[in-house]
């Protein structure tokens, strides 16, 4: 009678354990599933994805009167041509590239940062690398898009002698009065004290959004001949088979739920 008494309370403590760790498991793949933040498997779907932000198309569109540097992505954008001359001519969401005491942008530096916004309020190649997040002025943003190594190293010599305060524009900054200012007591230094190399800087600047990556491999371009087409196209391709080939935007939710339910049935067993 004691071995039966000891072999059933065994069995029950694996049975409540196993059903712990289906729910534990089912919980932590839901997580990850939700921080991945793929949202589909079309793979169409990943070539023409607008940001869900404050200012972006719900659909890429064209759009024949961009402005400048937003001017490439006019045959499928996803931004207005009022919001490619507004970036261009005004503090768009009330952020200042002039944010050092006594210092101003060089217009050559600036130019390169109102390409890079082009490319974040204009492109739809970049549904691959979208990802969930809850701020004021966007409910997505994208994470480690290849930025071709050419790019990231002409924009950063563009910028090596002007001024910032701090290495991540996207965390660091106080804002009062709906514009960014310099983190209490931090000082200005130069971009190329700030960041010393082109790829730290491309990839800090705004907290991940891009990675450095080789010309030889499938990287995009911040500024292209819009005649040629847009050679961005083929490398959202790459990216949206990879992430299909991976599972990595539906493997979790289905094996997550079905975590759960063995946990349910578990728990239901008499």
């Amino acid at each position: 009678m004691t071995i039966l008494k000891s072999t059933l309370n065994a069995l029950c403590s694996l049975r409540y354990a196993t059903m712990w760790f289906l729910l534990t498991a089912g919980m932590l793949l839901a997580c990850v599933a939700s921080a991945r933040g793929q949202l589909t498997d079309n793979i169409d779907d990943m070539l023409n994805w607008c940001l869900d932000g404050k200012h972006h198309k719900s659909r890429p569109g064209p759009e024949d009167k961009l402005h400048r540097f937003c001017s490439p992505w006019r045959e499928r954008a996803c931004c207005t041509a009022n919001i490619s001359r507004a970036l261009h001519t005004s503090s768009l969401h009330g952020f200042t590239y002039d944010h050092c005491p006594g210092r101003t942008m060089s217009a050559e530096c600036r130019w390169y940062f109102q390409r890079d916004h082009c490319f974040y309020e204009c492109s739809p190649n970049i549904g691959p690398w979208v990802t969930k997040v809850d701020m004021k002025i966007r409910n997505e943003r994208f994470v480690d898009v290849p930025l071709c190594a050419t790019h990231c190293t002409m924009w950063f010599e563009a910028c090596k002698r002007d001024f910032t305060c701090t290495d991540n524009w996207t965390r660091n900054f106080r804002w009062k009065n709906g514009t960014n200012h310099c983190p209490a007591g931090a000082p200005c230094f130069t971009f190329e004290q700030v960041y010393q190399t082109a790829d730290n800087f491309c990839e800090k600047v705004w907290d991940h959004s891009w990675k450095f990556t080789a010309d030889t491999e499938p990287c995009m371009q911040l500024w292209f001949d819009p005649a040629q087409g847009n050679p961005n196209d083929a490398v959202a391709r790459i990216g949206a088979e990879r992430v299909v080939a991976a599972g990595a935007w539906s493997l979790p939710p289905p094996a997550a739920a079905w975590l759960v339910a063995a946990a349910l049935a578990a728990a239901a067993r008499p």
